[in-house]
């Protein structure tokens, strides 16, 4: 009976893509999608690779094979973005990139014909949209999460403009990424083929940095230089489309172009914004009810519902409307204050300026941390004990506030780490 409860491939690697702090619940539709992506064998192979980045070297010692074989299958794999690879000053590196912001989005950023993307974007709107699990996990967990909003820039008044720090600017991503790279937008492709995109450009996703220059040296995304990428940041202003990317301040892997209707962190925001499932800009609109007319094009525009018209309470105009902000839903974007042509909406800055990490590295251990899943990080018992990467998670925690610092060591059991942590505050 043996072979009846033996793991299959598939449930290896829904295994072994849970341990990083952005998994993927297991579901019947988890299995299908992946079914569609890989086979069983590849599968198998992949629940076997490190967390971390890795060589081909690695990759031959947990698949036992020989290096060359082992090098043909990686490269195979990163053709079709199954992995991110890249380019060291000795070695190529690897990496399984979580389900999303990664491999879900990738296999939709260009069309294809080795994959049936119809049946991908039907399985994909069941999951994510449809039964929830995921979407719930991705965005609702723990305080720090995936993406950040960026402001809109051109409606920035000189007195906001003096607190918006470079790293809170989708333009100086642009200019100062390594890399630019744009594919089609996952989320309109994937709604496409569902029948239910808006007519928003579908060609406009943006990736930065080593994430950018993989997916161009596979044909995911073409290269395109400055201007065009900041052409590309004024067309999406202009349609009212949200710049959402990736919540770091440091070589910033993404930035999306979203639609309220299509893409998920609008709707995640929508549905479950009391619970913050995407992290905001420095500002809020406000409204001069004195010059807001009840136009409602800024309840139209916004993308999460964060506007509505109320009574404007007007004994001498008992219809008159006025506009109103739910502050606890909304992501500070600005494209309300674009669309008004009252001039009866300007931003102001939020109480307290949201926090966002330095970096990956940074990103990955709150999240670790806040979702119970930092021994993944630091005992990758297939990373073959890397010295580098243990140091550098480490480093990160001793930086943290007493709390985080109690929550990780809670995590770890850890006396080691319980050491460094007594040795930092003495």
């Amino acid at each position: 009976m043996a072979h009846r409860t033996a793991k299959t491939g598939y449930q290896k690697l829904v295994k072994r893509l849970n341990k990083f702090p952005q998994g993927a619940p297991p579901s019947a539709l988890l299995f299908e999608i992946l079914k569609v992506l890989m086979s069983e064998k590849e599968a198998a192979l992949l629940a076997l690779v490190p967390i971390k980045p890795f060589t081909a070297k690695t990759a031959a010692k947990a698949w036992k094979t020989s290096l060359s074989d082992a090098q043909k299958t990686l490269d195979a794999l990163a053709g079709r973005a199954l992995l991110i690879d890249a380019q060291g000053r000795k070695n190529r590196y690897y990496v399984l990139p979580p389900p999303m912001a990664g491999f879900f989005e990738f296999s939709m950023m260009r069309l294809r014909g080795d994959v049936d993307q119809k049946l991908l974007a039907k399985l994909y709107y069941e999951y994510i949209t449809v039964e929830e699990d995921f979407i719930k996990a991705l965005f609702t967990q723990g305080e720090t999460q995936l993406g950040r909003v960026f402001v809109s820039e051109p409606v920035l008044s000189n007195e906001n403009a003096l607190h918006v720090l470079d790293y809170e600017r989708a333009s100086e991503v642009v200019k100062t990424a390594s890399h630019r790279g744009i594919s089609l937008c996952y989320c309109r492709h994937k709604m496409d083929h569902a029948g239910r995109a808006c007519d928003a450009p579908q060609d406009i996703c943006m990736t930065f940095n080593t994430t950018a220059a993989a997916l161009a040296r596979h044909g995911y995304a073409r290269t395109v230089d400055v201007a065009e990428g900041l052409a590309l940041l004024d067309e999406a202003r202009g349609r009212n489309l949200v710049q959402f990317g990736e919540n770091v301040r440091n070589r910033v892997s993404f930035i999306c172009n979203c639609c309220g209707c299509c893409c998920e962190a609008m709707i995640a925001q929508r549905r479950f914004g009391l619970l913050n499932p995407v992290h905001t800009t420095n500002f809020l609109p406000v409204v001069d009810t004195g010059a807001c007319t009840g136009c409602s094009e800024c309840a139209v525009a916004c993308p999460v519902e964060a506007m509505a018209l109320v009574s404007a309470n007007d004994p001498l105009h008992p219809k008159k409307k006025k506009a109103v902000v739910d502050e606890s839903l909304c992501l500070g974007c600005g494209v309300c204050v674009r669309v008004c042509r009252s001039d009866a909406l300007s931003l102001v800055s939020r109480p307290e300026r949201v926090i966002t990490p330095l970096n990956s590295v940074h990103k990955a251990v709150l999240m670790a941390i806040e979702r119970g899943k930092l021994q993944n990080l630091i005992f990758d018992n297939q990373a073959l004990r890397s010295h580098r990467a243990m140091a550098a998670v480490l480093g990160v925690i001793l930086r943290l506030p007493p709390l985080k610092q109690a929550l990780a060591s809670k995590q770890m059991k850890s006396r080691y780490l319980e050491t460094l942590i007594a040795r930092l505050r003495l």
